[in-house]
């Protein structure tokens, strides 16, 4: 019994227990605010998988296609990995948009959350990077042509815009040096990114959890456990539902066929596309027939999310209103 007693009040455990389950949270908040312990089981998946599929992957342009076959014939327990990581990115993107978009209506950005929703939108910068290098791993057509056509985007960049793709590239083309560059930086960036949702984590325990009035509220307010951990494992159950059924019953449906042929220099797909969740950022490319015009606004289109606590002047926090 002492033990336990000098347990619970160690600092790091009384630390802990004070941004788990004595958390105090809104008592009104709904569904909808479980979808950042959802993005946060999401990133945990998608680290455990990207570990253990990068010990067999070869990051060599000659090996790259076929170590990926590899892994999926060979490798024991390999299919259902690399399943899961390529499905996993598009969970993951399925509920951070929902995780922000609730943000956005419950005008979860004000003050004094405002450094909590700019350390959001830097990770869901740092996400659309790391999901961009990932697609390209797997050097099959739509890898080799989705990368030519975005890293040549930064070509419109005035004066130094070539020399920053031959610095993306490491050369004049998309090439080996290009696939370990991405293939570092998909590794490496995820880490970085866990560190950010830390620092998320910290400031949202600051100044605590907003609702769906919008008022900051310090009376009617409860611990987060045990009545919002059943409501967030009700929600991870019904999201590990979903996933599965694309994992086991649809493993390929998000993704393109013309990425299980090799990738080749010399043949252009019929249609270069990118994954589902840059379609509205490709959208803008294609509207604007200016190529630094649309570069400028699909950049715009994501960097805009970083402005909006100081454009919003409304006295009104909430659509709910």
């Amino acid at each position: 019994m002492c033990i336990y007693i000098k347990l619970i009040k160690h600092p790091i455990i009384s630390a802990l227990s004070n941004h788990t389950d004595n958390y105090p949270t809104p008592i009104n908040i709904s569904y909808l605010w479980g979808f950042g312990s959802m993005a946060g089981i999401a990133l945990v998946v998608q680290l455990f998988t990207g570990i253990f599929l990068a010990m067999h992957y070869t990051p060599e342009i000659n090996l790259a296609f076929i170590s990926v076959e590899h892994i999926m014939r060979d490798v024991v327990g390999g299919v259902g990995l690399r399943y899961i990581h390529a499905n996993g990115a598009s969970m993951f993107f399925i509920v951070v948009y929902i995780h922000m978009f609730r943000g956005l209506y419950y005008g979860s950005y004000y003050q004094p959350r405002s450094f909590l929703w700019y350390t959001g939108v830097i990770i869901f910068l740092l996400m659309m990077a790391t999901a961009f290098m990932g697609y390209v791993l797997p050097w099959g057509q739509m890898s080799f042509w989705g990368a030519t056509v975005i890293t040549n985007l930064f070509s419109a960049v005035p004066s130094i815009g070539n020399y920053i793709v031959e610095i993306l590239w490491g050369g004049f083309s998309v090439d080996n040096p290009t696939l370990n560059r991405f293939f570092s930086f998909h590794f490496v960036l995820p880490f970085v990114i866990t560190a950010l949702v830390g620092l998320h984590l910290i400031l949202l325990h600051k100044d605590g959890s907003n609702n769906p009035l919008g008022i900051d509220s310090t009376i009617d307010r409860i611990p987060f456990l045990p009545y919002f951990y059943v409501k967030d494992f009700f929600g991870i159950l019904l999201f590990a539902t979903f996933f599965s059924f694309f994992v086991i019953y649809a493993p390929n449906y998000l993704g393109h066929p013309d990425n299980y042929i090799e990738a080749n220099p010399m043949v252009t797909p019929a249609h270069i596309v990118p994954e589902w969740y840059f379609l509205p950022f490709y959208a803008i490319l294609r509207t604007i027939p200016d190529k630094l015009g649309g570069v400028v606004l699909m950049v715009l289109a994501i960097i805009i999310l970083l402005f909006i606590p100081n454009l919003d002047n409304s006295y009104i926090r909430s659509s709910f209103f």
